[in-house]
């Protein structure tokens, strides 16, 4: 019998089949890092591994279609959705940057802020992004994090500047044909995922990391206000959406964990952030939306259970450097939990015997359990060879008992 797309990703969130290897593809599920499709080509891949498209069908990936994300900036999508990461735009200085990066636009700002150059040196280059932050570059470096030097908020006075930046039924954000837009994402045949931005991850985008940990003990009250306008940004948002377009997710961005565990404590957590959750939930699922996916980095063992208690119940990458264990988790939560990443990039550098380990040591008891979606635990990093990345695929599907794939 044939089965949607849909309903086949849905039926595995709700446990419904057992051993079906569904490996996700999205803009960072099962997604190479800048500079390694590069590496793979001069190892002897097909040039057309270029494009993304190529890839998931090279590799026998599923689609996923995120719409929103965390930029609440519905009338991007009217021309990404579905479409290939952008070729890269020369910025001049040793900077290049994609469109949607956040260097460049905007993303849930409206009005961004002026990208500008601030200076440069012989080695590295500092801008003002459209986030209104400011940061450092390395020339000519493909693949890199910045380094982070301020941010547009840092009391109440810039929290209330930045926040009209932040309304939610600015014009800019909707398509002006919401007619069109409904009808071309409802005739998608892959699950849709309905991007919402973190509580915490918001603020600290804004704020920074290290003020944002001091400003919940130092000014409560802004945090309090600052986490009641984003559930408001994203009640306003899964209404309007919602109304007319089925998801099969709700997807949220936290990081906020760290290799020992969470970056605010437990009880933090469940002061601030529960209730919010709640809210925001209850609302998803009376639209009938009943998995809600969170991406957060680090050690996520203590939040888990607290994610847990408000319906936030697929939990990804599980870093296996930030101590996750997959395999307790399953045991320790069973059906409550829906488990996505957990392959250790690191086992996929160091070669086939550490391939075969590490998959072998927990893809056959994930598969058997159900709910598991597999990738390697955040973006696949460089420094894996093609070889290796083709072996670890092949792999899977024997486990899945999938016939293998010629590359």
């Amino acid at each position: 019998m044939n089965i949607s797309p849909k309903q086949r990703y849905l039926d595995i969130c709700h446990f419904k089949r057992l051993g079906d290897l569904y490996m996700p593809s999205t803009s960072i599920i099962n997604a190479p890092w800048g500079g390694l499709v590069e590496e793979w080509i001069e190892q002897g891949a097909p040039k057309e591994i270029m494009d993304r498209s190529f890839q998931r069908e090279y590799f026998q990936y599923q689609p996923i279609n995120d719409i929103g994300g965390e930029s609440f900036n519905i009338a991007a999508d009217l021309s990404d959705l579905g479409a290939e990461l952008p070729p890269e735009i020369d910025l001049g200085h040793g900077l290049t940057a994609r469109k949607g990066g956040g260097v460049l636009n905007p993303v849930w700002l409206v009005p961004g802020y002026e990208f500008r150059f601030i200076s440069e040196d012989e080695r590295t280059v500092t801008v003002r992004s459209a986030r209104g932050r400011t940061l450092r570059f390395v020339k000519n470096l493909k693949s890199q994090m910045a380094q982070f030097l301020d941010w547009p908020v840092k009391d109440r006075a810039t929290w209330n500047e930045y926040k009209k930046r932040l309304d939610p039924n600015s014009p800019e954000r909707w398509p002006s044909d919401w007619d069109a837009y409904v009808q071309k994402v409802n005739a998608r045949s892959e699950p849709l995922s309905l991007g919402l931005s973190g509580l915490y991850q918001t603020l600290r985008l804004a704020v920074g990391s290290e003020r944002i940990l001091y400003m919940f003990y130092d000014d409560p009250g802004l945090i309090e206000d600052m986490m009641e306008h984003v559930v408001y940004m994203q009640t306003v948002f899964i209404k309007r959406m919602l109304k007319d377009i089925k998801v099969e997710q709700a997807h949220w961005g936290e990081d906020m964990a760290y290799d020992a565990g969470p970056l605010i404590s437990p009880t933090m957590v469940r002061k601030f952030m529960l209730p919010r959750y709640r809210k925001v939930t209850d609302l998803l699922r009376s639209y009938g939306v009943d998995v809600n996916y969170m991406d957060s980095d680090g050690n996520l063992n203590e939040l888990i259970p607290l994610w847990l208690e408000v319906g936030i119940n697929y939990v990804w990458p599980l870093e296996v450097a930030a101590h996750n264990d997959a395999v307790a988790l399953r045991k320790k939560y069973g059906k409550d939990l829906i488990i996505g990443g957990t392959i250790d990039k690191r086992a996929l550098i160091k070669g086939k015997e550490a391939i075969r380990e590490e998959v072998m040591s927990k893809v056959p008891f994930l598969l058997e359990t159900g709910g598991y979606f597999p990738a390697v635990d955040h973006m696949i990093p460089p420094g894996i060879t093609f070889e290796n990345y083709c072996y670890y695929i092949n792999l899977m599907r024997e486990v899945a008992g999938l016939e293998k794939l010629s590359f």
